[in-house]
């Protein structure tokens, strides 16, 4: 992260935004890009440099909208056939265990998962490709995803803007001390996440394998 954050560094505010949301779009559309990590790197440079976090926050709603809204439509056209086969080309991001987990989030929360997923690494890649192949209405489904991209999207930025901000106010003459534990704190949590859903991905094949014993 930290090669990433020096090379953000090096371009002009215009070209950070761009590249947020580009990268938080093709996420979206079902494409396994850094959009968190893109996401987190922009706002620490909010805090010392002259990019502005509300411009980094409305660039990733924008490309997390338009991006779960171009993965509907992808998903619309080529139905969960299309999820299985990218399943089989890139199984560590589709793989029946991923899907598996998407669709039981979707049963489990309805048109929310869009908006739940949005927090979640697996479902924001797959949220919207998904609910495009369970024929969810468009509607309610753009509800869900507006809603959790703002979220999720101005709820990141500014707490790490903030937590970047009151990092800076005690210790000014260390302010690399405060991006140095920005990082960790964005790396642990991104590390968190992976973890744990690769117990779920692992309980999910362990079950998978246990059923066929199960019926015979």
């Amino acid at each position: 992260m930290h090669h990433i954050e020096v090379w953000m560094g090096t371009l002009s505010p215009i070209w950070v935004y761009l590249l947020v949301g580009a990268v938080i779009g093709v996420e979206s559309m079902g494409v396994p890009l850094p959009g968190e990590i893109a996401l987190v790197t922009a706002s620490l440079l909010s805090v010392s440099t002259s990019v502005s976090p509300w411009l980094v926050a409305s660039a990733a709603a924008a490309g997390a909208i338009a991006g779960d809204s171009i993965g509907y439509l992808i998903g619309r056209r080529g139905g969960r056939a299309l999820l299985e086969r990218a399943g089989r080309r890139f199984p560590k991001h589709f793989g029946p265990a991923h899907l598996a987990k998407a669709e039981r989030a979707f049963q489990r929360w309805g048109v929310w998962a869009v908006f739940f997923g949005r927090f979640i690494a697996l479902l924001r890649i797959l949220a919207g490709p998904l609910a495009g192949a369970l024929k969810v209405p468009y509607g309610k489904f753009l509800v869900a995803n507006a809603t959790g991209g703002i979220v999720w999207s101005f709820g990141t930025v500014f707490a790490i803007y903030s937590l970047g901000r009151v990092a800076e106010k005690w210790l000014k003459d260390f302010s690399w001390v405060a991006l140095a534990l920005a990082v960790v704190a964005g790396l642990a949590t991104t590390f968190y996440l992976r973890r744990r859903a690769a117990r779920e991905a692992a309980a999910l094949r362990a079950e998978a394998e246990k059923e066929p014993a199960g019926t015979a």
